[in-house]
């Protein structure tokens, strides 16, 4: 189920990817609003794209780091398809709301939380044991 969750970031990083070219065709035609807005809109969509892609690369290598950004990337879609199908545009809305969908349950998968968790801490410590990476001290007098 991660790689579903990373397959599926992956995909969401290429749909963001379709969009910004697409805006760069249209202010390159000279349809959008303003060309420099059009501009500046397709560059914040691509350094988007790049850091999806980031979260993607991580959740394939299976590093903590990126669960939560994973997580709040999949949130952050499903409610982008909400928005899109509320404004009827069921072609990119439907698509959009499955591959959210998807991504959740690749997340919230139990194998997948498990393989994402940060290693906890040891609660009890054994007191009599030497601490670990602690700075082993001379004894005064001791032969050099």
């Amino acid at each position: 189920m991660l790689r579903v969750a990373a397959v599926v970031q992956a995909l969401e990083a290429a749909g963001l990817f379709a969009a910004a070219i697409a805006q760069v065709a249209e202010a390159a035609s000279g349809h959008s609003y303003r060309t420099s807005s059009g501009v500046g809109l397709a560059v914040m969509e691509l350094i988007t794209v790049a850091l999806i892609a980031w979260i993607a690369s991580g959740i394939a290598r299976i590093r903590p780091w990126s669960r939560t950004p994973a997580f709040m990337t999949q949130l952050g879609c499903g409610l982008l398809a909400i928005i899109l199908l509320q404004a009827h545009r069921a072609d990119w809305g439907l698509p959009t709301l499955v591959l959210a969908v998807a991504g959740l349950a690749g997340l919230l998968h139990p194998a997948s939380l498990k393989a994402l968790a940060r290693p906890r801490p040891d609660p009890d410590p054994d007191p009599a044991a030497p601490a670990r990476n602690a700075p082993v001290r001379k004894k005064k007098g001791a032969a050099r």
